[in-house]
């Protein structure tokens, strides 16, 4: 790959020189002549990208591409490296821009979520047999070290493998040879949906403003906040992908749904589905385990079932609890709308005093489960009938 020109000399003014003038004006002649059989590369170079993600589970949102305009090759190449003596002549960046260039080919793998970015650049590097990765860093234009702001992008650096399409192109090269490679670098940025559309506003308005005067700092400031805002959402749909990716799989009959309810389990899982429910702050969920025990209850799934939210919202209004209650008070009630009669028969003990009248308690909060449910026949057409010997005490 051609070495790049020391980043502490570039610079972004043109040359000024009449001798340098014209050998970019005969590299933006060859250019515009090559430009057909380059852009046939580009295609080509999409396609192969996109087939990467075929028979994976990664899906983008979309695979895009371009290449470079005359305009912005001709800006390119017509940059100049500051100087270090008064006496040093001009130098360009890009002295033969159409071979130093690895842009003028360029493809954007746009996806939904950060960790996706991860995913993607990986499948890319492992397509060996089309490409030879030679370059990967992050690109921001916000550093986190120094506490700013800015969208920032995964840009890999490929070289094709033997491209009949690149040799099409190669054979067009002055001084072209006989027996080309089909090897030509190209980039490939990755970013996610929200960092490509802050990218594409703040190019439009701050690189691509005709008249550089209309600037005020307030877009700045308003730019920052904007990648800020951004960043947060990105974080809280990460978050929200992780946690549906957790729910479903104490879901999954063959993978977290069959794992035991331990104590530390019913705990994870309470604190997954009902992180809004006031939790224990000990460790030990035992007294957890020990209710849904009583029922047979041993898988995940079933507890699952148990929390959903639908039959939490009935308990609720069922009971009018006076008072927000913690989850073991929920998850007893909520084993009384499900168990009814038999609840009460497993888990409250006939010798239970009258300092912690349990039974009485569930007996009561019963009656109120019947009571709401024979007022929405429609809902619960089989309500929880008393046992023979309760419907005569009732």
């Amino acid at each position: 790959m051609p070495a790049r020109p020391s980043p502490s000399r570039t610079s972004h003014e043109h040359t000024s020189s009449p001798e340098l003038k014209r050998a970019v004006e005969a590299s933006v002649e060859e250019y515009v002549r090559l430009r057909p059989w380059l852009e046939a590369v580009t295609a080509n170079v999409t396609e192969q990208i996109r087939g990467v993600f075929a028979d994976s589970e990664l899906k983008p949102l979309f695979v895009t591409s371009r290449t470079k305009s005359v305009e912005s090759f001709e800006e390119k190449a017509s940059r100049v490296l500051s100087a270090t003596g008064e006496d040093e002549p001009e130098t360009l960046v890009f002295p033969d821009p159409i071979r130093n260039l690895n842009d003028l080919v360029a493809v954007r793998v746009i996806v939904t979520l950060p960790h996706e970015i991860r995913e993607a650049a990986n499948l890319i590097k492992k397509a060996r047999s089309l490409f030879d990765c030679r370059g990967d860093r992050e690109k921001d234009t916000g550093s986190i070290e120094s506490g700013e702001y800015g969208y920032s992008s995964r840009h890999l650096v490929l070289r094709t493998q033997h491209n009949d399409v690149v040799r099409e192109y190669q054979s067009q090269l002055p001084d072209a040879d006989p027996n080309p490679n089909g090897a030509y670098f190209f980039e490939v940025q990755i970013r996610t949906v929200f960092a490509h559309a802050w990218s594409e506003i703040e190019h439009d308005i701050r690189f691509k403003n005709a008249d550089r005067r209309a600037w005020s700092p307030n877009f700045d400031r308003q730019f920052t906040a904007t990648a800020a805002m951004l960043e947060k959402v990105e974080e809280t749909f990460e978050d929200l992908n992780e946690k549906y990716a957790r729910v479903s799989e104490f879901w999954n009959p063959r993978g977290g749904g069959e794992e035991p309810l331990t104590p530390a389990r019913i705990r994870e899982v309470w604190e997954t589905l009902l992180p809004h429910v006031d939790r224990k702050f000990d460790d030990d969920w035992g007294w957890a385990a020990e209710l849904v025990a009583a029922h047979g209850m041993d898988r995940t799934d079933q507890l699952c079932e148990l929390l959903e939210a639908e039959q939490i919202r009935h308990v609720r209004k069922a009971l009018d609890h006076r008072y927000s209650p913690g989850p073991d008070r929920l998850l007893d009630d909520l084993l009384l709308w499900q168990f009814g009669q038999d609840h009460i028969e497993r888990t409250a003990d006939e010798s239970d005093d009258d300092a912690r009248p349990r039974r009485a308690s569930l007996t009561r909060r019963l009656r109120q489960i019947r009571s709401y449910r024979r007022l929405h026949p429609a809902e619960f057409p089989d309500p929880l009938q008393p046992t023979t010997a309760n419907a005569t005490a009732e």
